[in-house]
């Protein structure tokens, strides 16, 4: 049942529903005893109810809360009152990476940058021994300081390791078909092993860092699918047109890194997160370069 503004969880007085989804309810709210204003994530019964979930939440939340980097969203606290479980964290103002695309590609500049914040966050975040596992742009939120990353780490503590056998269960979909029988939801940005049944580790979230990556620069997924099997066997077997090739302009040697992430076997996919970040710093330099050049020519070598 929705919370109701003016209603309490310990000291969290809820103000307003923020948004809901297949991993609960979140909610603009304010924290009466620092006086500031906090989003709480209330979680669904299924995940409350079950004793070992709810440790493996704790455990994963203080490990989230200590991961202190400008990219990700800070966690503040986590909390249990009258059989609700929830999570306090930073209230954050802009709009998921998600409705950005929904108007189209980014421009390069704009996304080289939110590339490399995404990047750095899950470079800090791997080192630490966490890992997303639900990277996709509905949990990449576009705020006036840059990117930050949502639900970090949580599935893993929530025992989401591995996919379900019943794709269609995962509690990271609150509706997995369309009436037309079209996909939504994680399917597209998750990583051959993970569809697999494998363990996931930090080269499946650079998998998903890929598509979104590509689906940034190019407005489209990587991988469609107009069934579930049909989507499954496109992330299995299949690779995605060339960036270049729908994006003509398209930042040179994006496309490498973006084919570089998307290898379907984790071994010959780029390693790290790290890595990653230092391959787009690079194309950034180049064009930084390139339009140096570029000017300097146009104006005979002359400078102000």
């Amino acid at each position: 049942m929705p919370l109701q503004a003016g209603s309490r969880l310990g000291p969290y007085e809820i103000v307003a529903p923020l948004g809901a989804g297949g991993m609960g309810e979140v909610y603009r709210a304010t924290d009466t005893r620092l006086d500031r204003v906090v989003a709480i994530k209330v979680l669904p019964a299924h995940l409350s109810s079950n004793p070992e979930m709810r440790q493996r939440l704790e455990r994963e939340a203080r490990a989230v809360s200590s991961l202190a980097h400008p990219h990700i969203c800070t966690l503040f606290d986590v909390g249990h009152q009258e059989g609700v479980d929830y999570l306090v964290m930073e209230h954050l103002q802009g709009e998921t990476l998600a409705a950005r695309l929904e108007r189209g590609p980014l421009p390069a500049p704009e996304l080289l940058r939110a590339a490399i914040e995404i990047a750095s966050a899950l470079d800090r975040a791997h080192r630490s021994g966490i890992i997303h596992r639900d990277l996709k742009p509905g949990n990449i939120m576009l705020t006036k300081g840059g990117i930050k990353l949502l639900d970090f780490g949580l599935a893993k503590g929530m025992g989401l390791a591995a996919a379900p056998s019943n794709l269609t269960a995962s509690p990271t979909l609150t509706s997995p078909l369309t009436g037309d029988g079209r996909i939504v939801g994680t399917f597209q940005y998750m990583a051959p092993e993970q569809l697999d049944g494998k363990e996931a580790d930090a080269r499946s979230d650079l998998f998903a860092l890929g598509a979104v990556l590509y689906e940034m620069a190019t407005g489209r997924r990587a991988f469609e699918g107009k069934t579930q099997a049909s989507l499954i066997a496109a992330i299995l077997k299949e690779e995605p047109r060339p960036i270049g090739a729908i994006v003509p302009l398209s930042p040179a040697g994006l496309d490498r890194v973006v084919r570089q992430c998307l290898r379907k076997d984790p071994e010959e996919r780029i390693q790290s997160a790290h890595d990653v970040r230092l391959l787009l710093e690079t194309i950034v330099e180049g064009g930084e370069a390139s339009g140096a050049a570029m000017a300097a020519a146009r104006t005979g070598g002359r400078t102000r």
